[in-house]
């Protein structure tokens, strides 16, 4: 099957990042495997690349693009090797749209050079202990100071990916009560200094997977933030959030089909290297039946994340074909890679080999970004049910 979504341009992208996976990142994977992060200075290699700069405005030191189709490549070719590039993938898809929605022209002087160049590394939190999914329930609160120069800023955020390493947050607080009328009224988006007075780093949470993203508990004591580094308007912030999820759920629907494709590879290359009865472990007909299986699934997800992504791009992606493209993709992704691992045996169940990893890192895929229950109660209602 022909595949229309990447051009020329995009095949030499994906010849660069292969390139600088292996070389730059393969031989010390390990190392940051267990290490649960990966070091600060990889991200301004990540800069020096142009990957951060993608979507950036030119005069702000970017390529000027207004694609997905850059991060679709990084999301194929780091789970064809097996890896991850940390916390990067939520300072690009995550925070870049905010501050591109809602900066001001003096704030986008001020943020994205840094941006760009890895300087000033960007997570987003809105999590909070005991919320979950319910955003509307957030306590975190920011009330403006008497003299009108700041807001302060006080809660616990947790779930922050790449809250370890960032430079500043996008923080999402209350800073009025929420109506009798409108749970969701009332919270704004500030761009939080992680250097600001009490602000501090918890736990670096210990996960299942994505080791190699660092992920913390976030807590806010009497924070002063600048009224400059409100992002958008005050009270208007769910709004926004909700504006970004399509594009955020795309994502996890791309990088779960990436990942479906790389265990079909890994098992194709382990069946054909192993043996069992004397015998390659492909030469039975139950291994080539369930590759097959796989591969038609596969090839499902593919198109539907490639049809998301031309969506996505063209800025048609529904909140409703968003969340279905999640919906199968994870799932989809769920059933590949455990069938995958299968066949590597009792080798599948070590981190030394990437199916392992690639099992532990795909199961919060159908958890963040909104559940799959979430996604299918967002399904039904688009049906009218």
């Amino acid at each position: 099957m022909r595949r229309t979504v990447f051009n020329e341009d995009h095949e030499a992208f994906r010849e660069t990042i292969r390139a600088f996976i292996e070389a730059e990142v393969v031989p010390v994977y390990d190392e940051w495997f267990a290490a649960g992060q990966a070091p600060r200075d990889f991200y301004y290699k990540l800069g020096e690349l142009g990957i951060f700069g993608i979507n950036v405005p030119e005069e702000f030191g970017g390529a000027g693009l207004d694609t997905h189709k850059f991060e679709a490549v990084l999301y194929e070719e780091t789970s064809r090797a097996g890896v991850q590039f940390g916390g990067s993938g939520v300072h690009v898809l995550l925070a870049l749209p905010y501050i591109k929605m809602l900066a001001t022209d003096e704030q986008k002087k001020r943020y994205l050079p840094k941006f760009v160049s890895g300087e000033e590394m960007w997570a987003l939190a809105m999590t909070e202990p005991g919320t979950g999914s319910d955003v509307a329930g957030m306590k975190t609160t920011a009330k403006l100071s008497e003299d009108g120069t700041h807001y302060v800023l006080n809660g616990a955020k947790t779930f922050i990916t790449g809250g370890v390493h960032a430079d500043r947050v996008i923080v999402c607080a209350r800073t009025s009560a929420p109506s009798e009328q409108d749970r969701r009224f009332g919270i704004s988006l500030f761009a939080v200094d992680t250097k600001s007075e009490g602000y501090s780093i918890g736990r670096k949470l210990d996960k299942l997977g994505l080791r190699t993203s660092d992920t913390a508990e976030l807590a806010f004591v009497d924070v002063k933030v600048p009224v400059e580094d409100l992002l958008g308007e005050e009270g208007k912030g769910f709004y926004y959030l909700g504006h970004n999820l399509a594009s955020e759920r795309w994502g996890i629907a791309f990088g779960a089909y990436a990942q479906a494709k790389a265990a079909v590879r890994f098992a194709q290359q382990y069946v054909q290297e192993r043996t069992v009865f004397g015998k390659p472990v492909a030469h039975f007909q139950n291994t080539k039946f369930e590759l097959a299986a796989c591969q038609a699934e596969v090839d499902a997800a593919e198109a539907v994340a490639d049809r998301a992504l031309e969506a996505l791009d063209a800025g048609e992606l529904t909140p409703a074909e968003a969340a279905s493209a999640k919906l199968f993709c994870t799932e989809v992704a769920h059933r590949v890679i455990d069938r995958c691992l299968q066949l590597h045996g009792g080798y599948g169940y070590m981190n030394e080999y990437p199916i392992a990893r690639l099992y532990a890192d795909n199961r919060v895929n159908r958890i963040y970004g909104g559940t799959s229950e979430i996604m299918k109660s967002i399904i039904a209602k688009s049906m009218g049910l």
